[in-house]
């Protein structure tokens, strides 16, 4: 199964070469012309690293307690992970590969039995289960719990949603249902509640967005009858209220968080697999949204993260590009909009995730980007540019 080769998506060529600000309109691309504007070039290649078949999330963690980042990839197609344990200075050693459930799909890491050693789990797509692997501490994993689920589960997000102290899960299952299981604090989970709503749910994410003290969730639903990401607002005992929606682009794939606008309120990024888009919403700090603002990228976006990669204060966005098969860095105006055109850099084939990650030697926040490269079952690692390293190797297959 090649994760890359799913769907086809409809490329409009990005504008590199004049000075634009650009915004999606009814699924096209809307350009005028702005003062010249020459993106910084932050970032560059270091060096890739061999992972399994097919890798579909790269996720940080010191799974060691060195206090160094480790990376971690679900392989959908091999049925394993990689676990790539870090050295500090933005190299990694040798993958090793544990073999999991079928097709992992997506991780979370939690400290599901209370040991203090990172915790993972898996959603098994291709099994319709939920499998926990128990951390060691240093670096290996044992077994756990299998929890089936109805079905094929996509995507995860882990955090106390009840008020027990106790990390739990919520799911996103494909067939337009989202699942809690409520952890017990000793690598076991109780089932929770289960809601069915929305249209194909692609991805899950927790946190307060009103400031009562409770967890809410935020889920993207990228089916073609819905589009929308959904707000629901918890109750804080494992349970939700019913949703709001907000219109966004075509097939949402994945939502996370910011503060685009310095306000302190919780922001949205969420980004579109269709059209070539990503949208934006400003929060209003009560669990409401402003009206979301699409933006581009280059083709294809997959999977992105908001970050102040220059230092300005501002939230930037990073984006891979799924069919495009390259990075773009787009630099954060302060108020929900981006500076065009982004700063592209080439990756391997099929950039399908990325996570930031900090490199020790240097003192700066997170210099670091760890891209999963689905197309040539691997991990591609970018630098900023102010680190004193050298490239290992260059982009050759």
């Amino acid at each position: 199964m090649n994760v890359s080769s799913q769907g086809k998506f409809h490329t409009i060529k990005a504008i590199v070469g004049l000075a634009a600000m650009c915004i999606v309109v009814g699924g096209l691309m809307a350009c005028s012309k702005t003062e010249p504007y020459d993106p910084p070039d932050l970032f560059y290649y270091f060096a890739s690293y061999k992972v399994g078949k097919n890798p579909t999330t790269v996720t940080t963690g010191d799974l060691n307690h060195d206090s160094l980042t480790d990376l971690v990839t679900t392989n959908i197609a091999s049925n394993t992970l990689s676990i790539l344990l870090g050295n500090g200075d933005g190299t990694f050693k040798d993958q090793v590969q544990l073999h999991v459930c079928q097709e992992p799909r997506a991780l979370v890491m939690g400290n599901f039995n209370q040991d203090e050693h990172a915790d993972m789990a898996l959603a098994c797509s291709g099994g319709d289960e939920i499998a926990l692997l128990l951390g060691h501490g240093n670096g290996k994993f044992e077994e756990g719990q299998h929890y089936p689920v109805h079905r094929t589960p996509v995507a995860l997000a882990t955090d106390d949603v009840n008020g027990d102290h106790h990390p739990d899960l919520v799911v996103a299952l494909r067939n337009d249902k989202i699942k809690i299981f409520l952890g017990t604090g000793t690598g076991e989970f109780r089932h929770g509640a289960q809601y069915e709503y929305g249209d194909t749910p692609t991805s899950v994410a927790l946190s307060d967005l009103n400031s009562d003290g409770k967890l809410d969730l935020v889920v993207t639903n990228g089916g073609p009858m819905s589009n929308a990401v959904s707000i629901w607002l918890g109750n804080g005992d494992g349970s939700f209220r019913d949703p709001k929606d907000y219109s966004t682009g075509r097939r949402p794939l994945g939502v996370s968080f910011a503060d685009f606008n310095n306000d302190r309120n919780r922001d949205l990024l969420v980004i579109n697999g269709e059209r070539d888009s990503f949208t934006t919403f400003l929060g209003n700090g009560n669990a409401t949204f402003r009206p979301g603002k699409d933006s581009g990228a280059d083709a294809g976006p997959n999977f992105g993260l908001a970050r102040d990669f220059n230092g300005d204060r501002l939230v930037d966005v990073a984006i891979v590009n799924l069919q495009s098969n390259d990075l773009s860095i787009l630099f954060g105006k302060g108020d929900g909009t981006f500076h065009y055109p982004p700063r592209n850099y080439r990756t391997k084939a099929g950039p399908f995730a990325v996570s930031s990650f900090r490199v020790t030697t240097t003192g700066m926040e997170e210099p670091g980007l760890a891209i999963a490269d689905n197309g040539s079952g691997s991990v591609s690692i970018f630098l900023h540019r102010g680190l004193k390293t050298v490239p290992k190797s260059d982009m050759k297959e």
